[in-house]
């Protein structure tokens, strides 16, 4: 099964977390099938970057977001339809 999900980087007190589509029984910061954006927490306002049409494509083979991820993929579409108007 493959999975949407976090993937830590950066060091000790300065997360950075890249947004991977990766086999569900892979470790956490382990193998990846590919890479479809990033997210920093310690950034203010929009502080993730989500390829949209990336992540329906795998969403619709199957692939399960992680609830973080499912969260951030949902401010990335409200955020792109405020700057679509």
């Amino acid at each position: 099964m493959v999975a949407i999900r976090l993937r830590r980087e950066g060091t000790t007190n300065s997360p950075y977390y890249k947004v991977v589509v990766a086999d569900q029984r892979s470790p956490r910061d382990g193998k990846f099938i590919e890479i479809i954006g990033n997210y920093d927490p310690k950034k203010k306002d929009l502080n993730s970057n989500i390829d949209l049409a990336r992540a329906d494509y795998w969403i619709g083979q199957g692939a399960k977001p992680s609830d973080t991820v499912r969260s951030l993929i949902k401010k990335v579409r409200k955020a792109a339809a405020i700057a679509a108007k």
